[in-house]
């Protein structure tokens, strides 16, 4: 568990190297939701990076190059980089995602939102991204984030961009999002 100050400290960091590159981001993980929530502790925090000319890691690498408060540790069997931010002890580990695979594929006002002056995918997005992790890992901390976003953020969820037959299948295993679910349908008229 990080202190959710210390992260969003790192995320801002990292976020100015990133818009100082040019390069399209938002930050992602539980980390949202503790902010949303008031929480004082979170347990993760990503950063969805969209490519262009360069892989998304090579645009990362070129924007942290030379600044000592950032390494880089990639992981090239797993198709992995991770960016630590080595200013606050301990450093705080930032997982990189690739917009497209973990996240939207483009990161615009659409997908992206401000919280505290850092860039964070929206309550849809963020939602989608962890239905889909959940469908995959079946992760409880990623069950409790979709149930948080969904039984309180509901009415800021684009149906849309919900995978179905996912969402279906996490409202049978946890009911408790079965209320904000029904009214979502029921608000773009497929219940």
């Amino acid at each position: 568990m990080h202190e959710v100050s210390r992260l969003l400290q790192a995320a801002a960091a990292l976020s100015q190297l990133l818009r100082d590159a040019g390069v399209p981001h938002a930050f992602h993980g539980n980390v949202l939701t503790a902010v949303l929530s008031g929480s004082s502790l979170a347990e993760e925090i990503s950063c969805v990076v969209e490519g262009g000319a360069a892989h998304p890691f090579r645009r990362v690498r070129q924007a942290c190059a030379g600044n000592e408060d950032f390494s880089i540790v990639t992981s090239p069997w797993s198709n992995r980089l991770h960016v630590k931010y080595q200013r606050l002890i301990p450093a705080i580990d930032i997982e990189i995602l690739l917009a497209g695979e973990e996240g939207p594929r483009r990161l615009d006002g659409a997908t992206v939102m401000a919280v505290g002056g850092v860039p964070f995918l929206t309550i849809t997005e963020f939602v989608r991204a962890k239905v889909k992790a959940w469908a995959l890992r079946g992760r409880e901390q990623d069950a409790r984030d979709i149930v948080y976003a969904m039984t309180r953020y509901w009415t800021r969820v684009d149906l849309n961009r919900i995978p179905e037959q996912e969402m279906n299948d996490f409202v049978a295993r946890f009911p408790a999002v079965s209320p904000s679910w029904q009214e979502l349908k029921r608000k773009y008229g497929m219940s």
